[in-house]
């Protein structure tokens, strides 16, 4: 074992009675301990919601989505596009017919956006965990059904217990404006709600309802607004968009779900790192009280460093037992809070024993995801901050060498 290991070992893990150093030594491994747990623990937190969030959002964005470059429409019926409803690896394949509209609920109203789909929208997701009341049930016996987004129903007051009063959702007729009578220039028509879902604000404004319906309240009878597709696992999705993109042209745009929401993945990355980088200068704070457990160290130990270098030890010894020191330290330190941390991550992964605080029926307990990238980072991240401390402490101990040998 290389000589300074061996020492800094030996000065770590003293028999000897315990006294003041011992203590400072253990206070600093804690204060490690508490901050690598807590980073762990975070970051887990952090991807358990990203994770949750972000399949939220995969419910109501399709992995691909063609819309018209140009214009608010387009027809759907070219033989290319419906051959893209035939391909084998297609879970799903919806025409969508999307528009702002005025909605009246009782006395109230409320400007929202009416998004009518084909019966595909419902293959291959899981539209359950984002509805807050009632179901999602776009038809039932012939019958037609909306469900709308939390804030319109929040908006207007939406009560599904109440089977009696409807919907009404109004939009102006393709010749507004010649009539005299200002309601004569607006279709309505009456749905009932069946549910009320609520992800983000981007689609908490929606009423979605069958495209049938929609065509009759826009009467557009043929065209759509996009085409959302869904395909099976392990299909090769950029290659896919990247052969659409080749045959469609320049008159439509495809994007991927990250392209569809650009802002949503980059506010999930910046909050991310925010959240480490704050961890971090808690953490700096808690190795750098090593320097002052070395310090103390050496002032102790002011007798042996004479000793060994009355025996030949040179500067580069000295410095190096102190650098181990307090890297011994900050190791112990580290794994005993990543192994305290993911077990303490595990256990509220299996029993959820710290809960929300809300009646959301989407969340209950905090959840958690593990990622090795992050046990990777949290440790890269304390030997880093650990060799700074460590390498100013060392350099500190041999400043008064000369004097700790004259007074000896």
């Amino acid at each position: 074992m290389n000589t300074s290991v061996y020492i800094a070992k030996r000065y770590l893990f003293s028999k000897k009675q315990t006294h003041a150093i011992n203590i400072i030594s253990g206070i600093s491994i804690l204060g490690v301990l508490v901050g690598s747990a807590a980073l762990i623990i975070i970051l887990s937190v952090f991807n358990g919601l990203e994770k949750v969030i972000l399949s939220l959002y995969s419910n109501f964005t399709p992995e691909l989505k063609i819309e018209p470059r140009y214009g608010k429409t387009f027809d759907p019926h070219s033989p290319y596009f419906e051959g893209l409803g035939r391909d084998k690896r297609v879970v799903s394949y919806t025409q969508v017919l999307q528009e702002k509209a005025l909605i009246r609920y009782g006395d109230r109203q409320f400007i929202g956006t009416i998004k009518g789909v084909s019966s595909d929208f419902l293959k291959g997701r899981t539209l359950d965990s984002t509805i807050q009341f009632g179901s999602f049930t776009l038809k039932d016996n012939g019958q037609d059904f909306a469900v709308v987004g939390s804030t319109v129903q929040g908006s207007l007051g939406v009560s599904l217990k109440d089977q009696f009063t409807l919907l009404q959702i109004f939009s102006p007729k393709r010749n507004a404006g010649s009539s005299t009578n200002p309601m004569n220039d607006f279709v309505f028509r009456s749905i009932q709600p069946s549910g009320v879902f609520g992800i983000q604000e981007d689609f908490n404004d929606l009423i979605i309802t069958p495209i049938e319906f929609t065509r009759s309240l826009l009467d557009e009878p043929n065209m759509v607004s996009s085409i959302e597709i869904n395909y099976k696992k392990g299909t090769d999705l950029n290659a896919v968009q990247e052969a659409i993109i080749d045959r469609i042209g320049k008159n439509y745009t495809i994007r991927n779900r990250k392209e569809q929401n650009t802002e949503l993945y980059n506010t999930i990355n910046f909050e991310r790192w925010s959240i480490f980088m704050i961890l971090t200068f808690v953490l700096i704070i808690a190795i750098f009280n090593i320097i002052g457990s070395l310090t103390m160290l050496v002032i102790d130990k002011r007798k042996d460093i004479a000793i060994l270098t009355s025996l030949g030890a040179n500067k580069g010894l000295i410095q190096r037992i102190f650098f181990f020191e307090g890297m011994m330290i900050s190791v112990i330190g580290c794994v005993s809070g990543l192994v305290l941390g993911l077990i303490v991550c595990y256990v509220q992964q299996q029993f959820g024993f710290i809960k929300m605080g809300s009646t959301m029926s989407v969340l209950d307990a905090y959840p958690v995801a593990f990622k090795l990238g992050d046990i990777g980072l949290v440790f890269l991240t304390v030997i880093a901050i650990a060799t700074i401390a460590s390498g100013i402490s060392s350099s500190l101990s041999v400043k008064r060498l000369d004097e700790i040998k004259q007074e000896l």
